[in-house]
């Protein structure tokens, strides 16, 4: 029974400490996403320059930071687990890596803000960041699961080979 709690521990720990990562992360992303504008008329919000580039340059943004922060983990949690098998970690990793990429999101978006302005006509104009491309959320605990496996196969087979 005790070791089922270190176990269920260690994922906690884990999945806590990657949230918390993640309003780090999010406030990074918002310092380097550009915001885009967008117009309101009549209850519907359509981008201000319609060939505009900030929505993929967000989700872009979006993905390098959680990556890094997932390369990061990965790593860390690689050199946390090696007295103890890794299956808890990667648990810990992929569960944390989803919590902090939505953490990520919601700070970021929040931390922008939104601003918005009446105009002539019945326009408003608002300021927001947000992603369009919802699959890199994944890109945190994808990348940090990845590099844990990578380092354990370059390091287990050193060890096979020596």
């Amino acid at each position: 029974m005790r070791h089922v709690r270190g176990n269920l521990a260690t994922v906690v720990v884990t999945v806590l400490v990657l949230a918390l990562l993640g309003v780090v992360a999010g406030y990074v992303w918002s310092v380097l996403a550009p915001a885009t504008r967008y117009v309101i008329f009549e209850g519907t919000r359509q981008p201000v320059d319609p060939e505009t580039q900030s929505l993929i340059e967000a989700d872009g943004w979006f993905a390098v930071v959680t990556g890094a922060f997932g390369l990061a983990s990965g790593i860390a949690g690689y050199v946390l687990s090696r007295r103890h098998p890794p299956v808890e970690m990667l648990v810990g990793l992929a569960a944390g890596g989803l919590l902090a990429g939505y953490v990520a999101l919601t700070v970021g978006t929040s931390a922008k803000g939104t601003v918005q302005a009446a105009g002539p006509g019945g326009f408003t104009t608002t300021t927001s960041l947000g992603v369009t491309a919802y699959g890199v959320l994944f890109a945190w605990p994808l990348l940090s699961t990845a590099v844990f496996w990578v380092v354990e196969f370059a390091v287990s087979y050193r060890q096979r080979e020596g």
